[in-house]
């Protein structure tokens, strides 16, 4: 998969291959640099931007890869400093470097030197830069092409056709729940265990009827919501890697690892062990938290009944999130709301406010109080084994995260449940509660979609935020103008 580059990046790559500067580069601290070779352009998801470079820094040479960065701080913004993809960086090059900084540092503790290329370049590449830069962030504003059309449509066309696409991409995910179960049920069926072996539905399979019986087992619905949860929290960047990992940590092997007072540690062993994230246990450094050592003793007891696959840190991505958005800190997160679907009746829980709950607000933010988890423990203060946080962390999952999760999977799974089961007046409950919905937070593409739009006093609004962002995804950046219906208002 390749990198989706901005335009003043492509030229700092560029600057960088062609070694287009006017003066002998210095790093920060006023060492020589000589560029023996400049490195292999890396156009992957991840990792640094140039690998197998030969650079001699004063009197050494050095072979291994290259970052660039827009900005010095850029280094610790994107998680190069807790990302083991990074370790081998020999130059940190960076656009702009305010307090000139001299070194930045790997997750292994290795020091880099760093260079501020405007410090080199000509004054004609500067201006052109920041120019860039400065274009880029007006163009994010208007992602609608029709954006200096669409001032004609009144307010009202454009609420009833995002309100139509809100309600749209609610039964998108209505029907996405729907599939995963049917693929449990089969698998169930034919014992098979995910995600080691791989499995494709028959034709017999896609034509069978289903009905409410194949579904009574609880462990189905205790699964699904499981998988739904964990890629919810798993951002935009993980949510692939949480989701296999809450099928390789499935419902059964939980309920086999369940049944004592360590319950909770067990799981939290093994999801953590299992996706690769516990650095490996050095045994001479007397350093080593009790918890992380509580982690890998638990895991040896309890690998003995797991056959599954197991993660690298590799699967998982940090570039360019928030701390708060880091996958250890979402698992323990996660962790907490497994202990609730498996052995507090979570699920039964949210059914019974549904059922009971006649104000729409009030159910709302209860069913919220029950996705946002405090922080505690040894998570408290971490983001990444081993690196303490400069302060507190307060939530594991947070009022904005909580609502993404109720909006994107509660309020359809529970809409599945009660259309499978034949409660359709619980169902239309649910689907009023989403068109009620006001979310907490939002974010910079829904805005500038609103900004477009014209819409920016609907923002909250979760109907036609949804609808926003399906407008955005499935037609105007798949160019489908003449198949969307405000395209077929304007240009008609």
């Amino acid at each position: 998969m390749q990198k989706n580059f901005k335009l003043y990046e492509k030229q700092l790559y560029g600057i960088w291959e062609k070694q287009s500067f006017e003066t002998s580069l210095k790093t920060n601290s006023g060492e020589n640099i000589a560029v023996i070779d400049s490195g292999i352009f890396n156009d992957s998801l991840s990792g640094p931007d140039f690998s197998h470079a030969r650079i001699r820094i004063g009197n050494l040479t050095f072979v291994g890869d290259v970052e660039i960065d827009r900005d010095y701080n850029d280094w610790k913004a994107h998680g190069h400093n807790i990302d083991n993809k990074y370790n081998k960086v020999i130059l940190h090059v960076c656009f702009t470097n305010k307090f000139n900084q001299h070194y930045v540092y790997t997750k292994s503790g290795r020091k880099v030197p760093t260079i501020g290329l405007s410090n080199f370049i000509s004054k004609a590449d500067i201006d052109s830069i920041n120019k860039i830069i400065n274009e880029e962030k007006q163009d994010n504003k208007y992602l609608l092409k029709c954006s200096n059309l669409i001032v004609n449509l009144s307010t009202y066309e454009k609420k009833k056709v995002i309100a139509t696409l809100g309600l749209k991409r609610f039964q998108k995910k209505c029907s996405n729940l729907f599939e995963r179960l049917k693929e449990l049920k089969y698998q169930n069926e034919l014992k098979i265990k995910e995600p080691d072996i791989r499995f494709e539905l028959t034709e017999e399979f896609q034509k069978r009827k289903f009905n409410n019986n194949d579904f009574e087992d609880k462990k189905l619905w205790q699964q699904l919501l499981y998988e739904f949860i964990f890629e919810a929290l798993g951002y935009s960047k993980n949510k692939s890697a949480m989701m296999k990992l809450a099928q390789a940590v499935d419902v059964n092997f939980i309920y086999k690892i369940g049944n004592s007072s360590e319950k909770i540690h067990y799981i939290e062993s093994a999801l953590f062990n299992i996706s690769g994230l516990v650095p490996k246990l050095d045994t001479k450094n007397n350093d080593v938290s009790k918890y992380k050592k509580r982690l890998v003793e638990n895991w040896e007891i309890i690998k003995k009944i797991y056959d599954g696959r197991t993660f690298d840190e590799t699967d998982w991505h940090f570039f360019k999130l928030r701390p708060q958005n880091f996958p250890p800190i979402r698992i323990a997160g996660g962790i907490k709301i497994i202990n609730s679907i498996f052995y507090e009746d979570l699920i039964p829980i949210i059914i019974k406010k549904i059922t009971e709950i006649n104000k729409i607000n009030v159910l709302i933010n209860s069913l919220r109080s029950l996705f946002i988890v405090h922080s505690e423990g040894y998570w408290k203060n971490h983001y990444v084994f081993d690196n303490k946080a400069k302060s507190n962390i307060r939530y594991f999952i947070g009022v904005s995260r909580a609502d993404e999760i109720l909006i994107n999977v509660i309020l359809p799974f529970f809409s599945l449940y009660f259309d499978m089961f034949g409660k359709p007046d619980l169902s239309k409950k649910v689907l009023l509660t989403y068109n009620s919905f006001y979310q907490r937070g939002d974010n910079k593409l829904v805005q500038d979609i609103a900004d477009s739009l014209y819409m920016k006093a609907f923002i909250r609004k979760t109907i036609y935020t949804q609808g926003m962002l399906e407008l955005f995804r499935n037609y105007c950046s798949k160019n489908k103008c003449l198949e969307c219906e405000l395209g077929k208002k304007i240009f008609n």
